[in-house]
């Protein structure tokens, strides 16, 4: 409820900032931005506006609450600095300008924590949603136990009909091989959709953990492992890895995090080129690091994305024309979903574009292990 109340605060404030800067797809009458700004300030969580040189435009009761400030001492158009001098906050600001993309994290304050969530908007402008962290964690805790309760409950049928499954398939005769094979096969499908969505929702629902040295994971050998569990399926259509890794500037290609969600990560994206593929042709994976960043491209032979894919790809349950696969193994629509979400909690991102040459191509940009790891 709070997400969504969030959401709709955010596309009306997004309609009068518009409106305000001289945009004339939205006229609001001064009642409508009144009104708008009462819904604003009356909002359970806390509300902070800036604009593209990072002055407070909007700051609502509940983030003075939460922040500890005032608007009486902070006037409208004061600069950030003013409200927190924490060098993390300005960073937040410009790292969601810099990804365009929404960013979180958790700040102390006082005796609280809080948890921010800031959104890109148009012309650089930025949105900080502001919650207390316990009460969030109440919230998520909630859900995803809902989610966990609701898999339970779908996973024990599931197991007894994989058995049935199994069962009718040592019995199979002429008249029904067809109908058990793909029993079996909606099955195991129906199951991996249920531990993606599972899993999703814990990316999801994820808090910032606390400040704290991640153990580090060099990328070239999990790469190879993962084309390792992939290779059966490879062979078996002639496709190859070509894994090339470039000159690294800042050292070996290592960052840090969760090594089994940056080995689902990478599986999932290897997976994918793989479904896409011609038989015959490899998939090419480039390795790169610089700068403080690891980039890791995985490109395909196949037809490439259409604009919609572009757009939608990272979307869950987002289908592109199945006209383009070259494998007949089906997915959940969750994978490239997951991708995303790992990328994120790992202060990364995932990016798809067309080779200039044809095929897909796929960049994941994680930020490179801070010292020396070898």
């Amino acid at each position: 409820m709070v997400a969504l109340l969030a959401l709709l605060i955010g596309l009306a404030l997004g309609s009068w900032i518009a409106h305000t800067r001289g945009r004339k797809q939205v006229r609001a009458s001064a009642i409508e931005q009144s009104r708008l700004l009462g819904w604003i300030d009356a909002a359970p969580v806390g509300w902070l506006i800036l604009d593209p040189l990072d002055r407070v435009v909007v700051i609502n009761t509940r983030a003075e609450q939460l922040l500890g400030t005032s608007a009486a001492t902070l006037p409208a158009g004061q600069p950030l600095e003013r409200l927190s001098p924490d060098l993390a906050l300005v960073g937040l600001i410009r790292d969601t300008r810099w990804r365009n993309r929404p960013q979180r994290l958790a700040l102390p304050r006082g005796d609280q924590e809080l948890e921010l969530l800031s959104l890109p908007g148009r012309d650089r402008w930025v949105s900080v949603v502001i919650q207390s962290r316990r009460s969030l964690e109440a919230q998520l805790d909630q859900q995803e136990r809902w989610v966990s309760d609701v898999a339970h409950e779908l996973r024990t049928p599931l197991t007894a009909l994989l058995l049935v499954g199994d069962s009718l398939a040592a019995q199979v005769n002429s008249s029904n091989a067809v109908l058990v094979e793909r029993l079996q096969r909606e099955l195991l499908r129906l199951q991996d959709l249920v531990n993606d969505l599972l899993e999703l929702s814990r990316l999801e629902n994820a808090l910032p953990a606390a400040p704290a040295p991640r153990p580090p994971v060099a990328l070239l050998p999990l790469l190879e492992q993962v084309w390792t569990g992939l290779r059966p399926l490879a062979e078996a259509r002639g496709v190859s890895l070509q894994l090339a890794e470039g000159p690294a500037d800042d050292g070996a290609a290592v960052v840090r995090g969760d090594s089994s969600r940056l080995h689902r990560l990478f599986y999932n994206l290897l997976d994918n080129a793989l479904r896409y593929s011609p038989d015959g042709e490899p998939v090419a994976v480039d390795l790169r690091c610089g700068g403080g960043w690891c980039r890791v491209t995985v490109r395909d032979r196949g037809p490439g994305l259409s604009e919609e894919d572009q757009e939608r790809m990272f979307e869950r349950f987002y289908r592109g024309d199945p006209s383009r696969a070259r494998s007949r193994r089906g997915g959940t629509g969750l994978g490239l979903a997951i991708v995303r979400q790992i990328a994120l909690t790992h202060s990364g991102r995932v990016e798809a574009s067309n080779h200039p040459t044809g095929g897909a191509l796929l960049e994941v940009l994680l930020p490179l292990a801070k010292g020396k790891t070898n």
